[in-house]
């Protein structure tokens, strides 16, 4: 049951919340402006992290290698990759992990599960991150400006990933070879070739893959 409709277009949505989101594709409300450069957002949450760019601000830093970052959370993060502490591991495939909600998200890889919907369209995802990223496809909104070039991103762990290639940085390094990538996930993939492992399968045939890339690449097959 939708009991919520779009007096715009029509489209109907079960919660309140998800027809106000909707609602704001055809408003583009954005009332948060930043006074520095003038660029809105629909949400407060969204400007504040903006206006750290302007300001430089970087309260956080690391004891180990001094590398300071705005918000505490990122800190945590990074502290995790000179430990190199996993506590989190898949009963599925044994893949171990720095926080717990990458691990959740990881096992409906396994599971097939996606309930996070998206208020404009009918896809889902495993998790609300990427959900959040994707409903800005619908908003139109890249929040984070790279210090280093005119690019814009809808979300801050891209745009770190983005700084590196102005840096050169490559913090996540291989434990079996000289190898060093610029995010975790390029690195996590790199590894299987080491320890053999094939995560992603084909839904028609079983065969297995240690990327998905190379999953999707084969489907075409079927």
């Amino acid at each position: 049951k939708r009991p919520h409709t779009c007096a715009k277009c029509g489209k109907s949505f079960s919660k309140t919340q998800e027809l106000k989101k909707h609602q704001q594709t055809h408003t583009a409300a954005r009332p948060f402006s930043c006074r520095q450069c003038g660029r809105r957002f629909r949400l407060k949450k969204f400007l504040v992290p903006h206006q750290k760019l302007h300001s430089g601000e970087k309260p956080f830093g690391c004891t180990d290698c001094g590398k300071r970052f705005a918000q505490k959370h990122n800190l945590l993060m990074h502290r995790q990759m000179h430990t190199g502490e996993k506590p989190f591991a898949c009963g599925h495939c044994g893949h171990r992990f720095r926080q717990k909600y990458r691990l959740v998200s990881h096992q409906r890889i396994h599971t097939g599960e996606r309930p996070f919907a998206c208020a404009f369209c009918p896809k889902a995802f495993r998790d609300k991150h990427a959900l959040t990223i994707h409903e800005w496809v619908h908003t139109r909104e890249h929040p984070f400006y790279c210090a280093h070039c005119p690019k814009a991103f809808r979300n801050k762990y891209t745009l770190t990933i983005h700084q590196r290639v102005h840096t050169g940085e490559r913090p996540f390094a291989c434990a079996h070879c000289p190898k060093a990538f610029r995010n975790n996930k390029a690195l996590s993939n790199h590894q299987w070739v080491h320890t053999g492992e094939k995560p992603y399968k084909c839904a028609e045939c079983g065969k297995a893959y240690s990327q998905k890339q190379h999953v999707k690449r084969h489907q075409r097959v079927h």
